[in-house]
């Protein structure tokens, strides 16, 4: 089974920064120190869910690195946990996705809660709890699995094979994206949206057509509805994970 894995990120790698770094890889994560530097992060952050970014006293990462490190966090759902000085932790968080700081920690670090977080994190993370979560309804069992198989290694997928059936499943979870069939029999797409929008519980939820009209009466009848947006059926795997990325990374 492949190890977790998490950045360090330091100016250097001192006694304290390897002490934290040797009980983080006897709980079984692999743990790497890289330098406070573009390149550096760049080189390891591949397949990283959690970096620590550990600022000595008045080293506050250059804007360079605070960049780089908030779009890649972004574009990776990528979270992280900044230690350091009060002031410095606060100036780094301003800079971050809320949403994506998972803790901070003020200097001198509590070791036993740090590292308890940490593994309460990738506890977190085995459940997929930090995974955007996709509905797909589609009366057509066959593509509905298709789509499953192409995004479940990047979201958390649920399916309903009918309007009412997501409805039902609706009442009870919750999900950041519906990906919803605009023709169904007995309950359309167009009837789902309208039940999904009268109710206070989901009228919030994005959904985004699928459709297997192209042509332009048929497309136009889709953005009259005024849904997120909507997918031609005949989008393939890449294009598909392609957008969905772009619109989570427009709607963080």
């Amino acid at each position: 089974m492949k190890k977790d894995r998490m950045l360090l990120i330091g100016v250097k790698e001192t006694f304290i920064v390897r002490v934290l770094m040797k009980n983080i890889r006897d709980a079984g994560i692999d743990c790497e120190f890289v330098p406070c530097a573009v390149d550096a992060v760049n080189s390891a952050i591949a397949d990283v869910s959690l970096v620590v970014l550990y600022m000595e006293d008045g080293a506050l990462p250059s804007e360079d690195v605070i960049h780089f490190l908030s779009d890649k966090m972004v574009e990776k759902n990528i979270h992280m946990i900044p230690v350091g000085q009060k002031q410095d932790v606060d100036a780094v968080c301003r800079r971050i996705p809320e949403g994506l700081i998972y803790k901070s920690y003020s200097r001198p670090v509590d070791n036993a809660a740090f590292e308890k977080d940490i593994a309460d994190y990738y506890e977190r993370k085995g459940k997929e709890e930090f995974k955007k979560s996709i509905l797909i309804v589609d009366d057509d069992t066959h593509y509905l699995t298709m789509v499953r198989e192409w995004l479940k290694d990047k979201y958390k997928v649920s399916m309903a094979n009918s309007g009412l059936q997501a409805i039902k499943w609706l009442g009870k979870n919750r999900v950041d994206l519906i990906l919803l069939d605009y023709e169904m029999p007995v309950t359309s797409g167009p009837q789902v949206l309208e039940m999904l929008r009268s109710d206070d519980e989901t009228k919030d939820i994005p959904v985004m057509f699928l459709t297997g009209k192209s042509d332009k009466k048929s497309v136009m009848a889709v953005v009259e509805l005024k849904p997120e947006g909507y997918f031609l059926k005949s989008i393939q795997k890449d294009e598909l994970l392609e957008k969905l990325e772009e619109y989570f990374i427009l709607h963080k």
